[in-house]
């Protein structure tokens, strides 16, 4: 299946960007169960740091890089582009000198941030910080 992607762009005045959205939901997954499928566009553990430090706040790709200990150049690049063209994130350039790319969470995907909460609720639970065990 191709990707449909549409590009909008805004004249070349300083402020204005060339802001990539998409159309298509592009998902490895054939199967009908609904969990297999969101797995194969969130992947791996890379993909929820990604997603915490967006529903923080927008950010540019150092600033992800520098906030996620020990992630590679290449996944984080992979994961950002998988966002955007599966919907989650959108990419925002601003044709600037040097050119500045800020991503951010799409509606799609802040309702992720719900997982996120989930996620934090069970490890403060169940997966206390070694060494401040109750």
């Amino acid at each position: 299946m191709g990707n449909l992607i549409n590009q909008e762009v805004s004249p070349s005045k300083p402020g204005n960007a060339l802001a990539t959205t998409v159309e298509h939901v592009p998902h490895t997954a054939t199967s009908g169960c609904a969990v297999e499928r969101t797995l194969s566009v969130l992947k791996d553990h890379w993909s929820l740091l990604i997603l915490r430090e967006l529903m923080e706040k927008q950010s540019r790709f150092n600033e992800l890089k520098r906030s996620i200990d020990g992630i590679s150049a290449k996944v984080l690049s992979e994961r950002l582009k998988l966002f955007t063209e599966a919907g989650i994130a959108d990419k925002t350039i601003y044709p600037e000198v040097p050119i500045k790319v800020v991503y951010s969470l799409t509606p799609r995907g802040q309702e992720l941030s719900k997982v996120i909460d989930v996620i934090r609720v069970w490890g403060d639970k169940w997966m206390p910080v070694p060494g401040h065990e109750s």
